[in-house]
């Protein structure tokens, strides 16, 4: 979705102790997070009258706070609480972007890091449709990820994503949807925006969450919804090479739960089995949960 579209979509946000309706302005030149990126946020999902794993979304965006050091100011519980009530503002049909957000307004020690008495709280909720699964296309970025030492990777930060979008654009640029994101190591971590999975001879493949990416809420669900039904996950030290031997390559990411890879550089790839139990078991497991 465009900057352009989302402009466009039915947004409200709860800021301040109120909703407000639409792009609401909330932050200054002289905001730190303008200035200096003091952002985190998480995302969760509203679609067909669920909202999956809403808590644990929750819980993260107040670690992620934390990691970046900002104070929440909200408990998971009323993040929840607030989100069930926001929705209530949408028709029903179109799935929802949740995103609750925590940013400072002003800077500590010589205006560098966050003054944490600072940190303001958004909750934004958007209509975004998910991808269909059809699936998408991947090559290899030039990029690479951060590691713990040089950049916040143990919170979902907004200043990892520039990173993120440069790996996008510069794939799309080729011809491809997205981008496998190799540590800096040389070895697979994620693709631009989602966790990867791989499949050979039957058996799933993960990249082994070294502090390099979040290893996202998704992707742990997923895990324990295969093993489940009986198909063992392995996180281990994953290569291009191993990527480019895969029978079938998934993803799994908020946005869109569960969506294959399609075409690997000039390899063309099968929406394969896997992926799509992966998907129907993530959706069978969202709908046997209670909505609030």
């Amino acid at each position: 979705m465009t900057l352009a579209e989302k402009a466009r979509t039915t947004t409200w946000s709860y800021v301040d102790g109120d909703w407000h309706e639409g792009n609401v302005a909330l932050i200054g030149p002289m905001s730190h997070a303008m200035w200096l990126g003091s952002t985190v946020f998480d995302g969760a999902r509203w679609f067909e009258g669920v909202a999956p794993d809403l808590d644990l979304h929750a819980a993260r965006v107040n670690a992620s706070a934390i990691a970046l050091g900002l104070k929440p100011t909200m408990s998971p519980d009323r993040i929840v609480e607030l989100t069930w009530d926001g929705l209530k503002r949408f028709d029903g049909k179109t799935a929802v972007y949740i995103r609750p957000m925590y940013w400072a307004e002003h800077g500590g020690y010589m205006g560098v890091p966050a003054d944490p008495a600072s940190t303001r709280f958004c909750l934004c909720l958007y209509e975004s449709p998910m991808l269909a699964p059809e699936g998408f296309s991947v090559t290899v970025s030039p990029f690479r990820r951060p590691t713990i030492e040089t950049m916040p990777t143990n919170a979902k930060a907004g200043c990892l994503y520039p990173n993120n979008a440069r790996a996008i654009l510069e794939a799309r640029m080729r011809g491809f949807d997205n981008a496998l994101v190799l540590d800096m190591l040389g070895n697979v971590a994620e693709t631009g925006s989602t966790n990867i999975f791989m499949v050979k001879d039957g058996h799933v493949f993960t990249p082994s969450a070294n502090g390099t990416f979040l290893a996202g809420i998704t992707r742990a669900r997923t895990i324990r919804l295969l093993a489940d039904y009986g198909f063992q996950t392995t996180e281990k030290t994953l290569t291009v090479r191993d990527f480019r031997e895969a029978d079938e390559i998934f993803s799994t990411g908020n946005h869109s739960k569960v969506v294959p890879v399609v075409r690997f550089e000039d390899r063309q790839l099968p929406a394969g089995p896997v992926a799509r139990k992966a998907r129907e078991l993530y959706w069978e497991w969202a709908h046997s949960t209670s909505a609030s």
